[in-house]
């Protein structure tokens, strides 16, 4: 599946995930973003890092960068927008899911 209007990668988020995947000794080339159940919120981003997509994923390429969803964690993530933020709290991906009715402080959890 290469529909990518469904979900959209940041430019931040593309140049993190290529710094990030540059030193990955495993060979793995693309983030995969999921939803799983747990977290504060009921359910919480999974981020990994995967050498081979499923025939089912949504690709999404952006600025050299592949982000792999799969099609459950899509139902839940429709709309939504991935970005890297780099604070003074942390740095980290944060998703921008207009799905979910609440989140945790830390923003890895959610429920809707």
């Amino acid at each position: 599946m290469t529909d990518t209007s469904a979900v959209t990668v940041t430019d931040r988020a593309a140049d993190r995930i290529n710094q990030i995947l540059a030193g990955n000794p495993d060979g793995g080339t693309m983030l995969r973003v999921s939803v799983m159940g747990g977290g504060c919120s009921g359910f919480q981003y999974g981020f990994d890092i995967e050498a081979d997509k499923q025939d089912d994923d949504l690709v999404i390429e952006r600025n050299g960068a592949t982000v792999l969803i799969d099609q459950i964690s899509l139902m839940y993530l429709s709309g939504s927008e991935i970005d890297f933020v780099d604070d003074l709290i942390g740095a980290s991906f944060q998703i921008k899911n207009p799905n979910a009715t609440a989140s945790c402080g830390c923003g890895t959890s959610f429920s809707i």
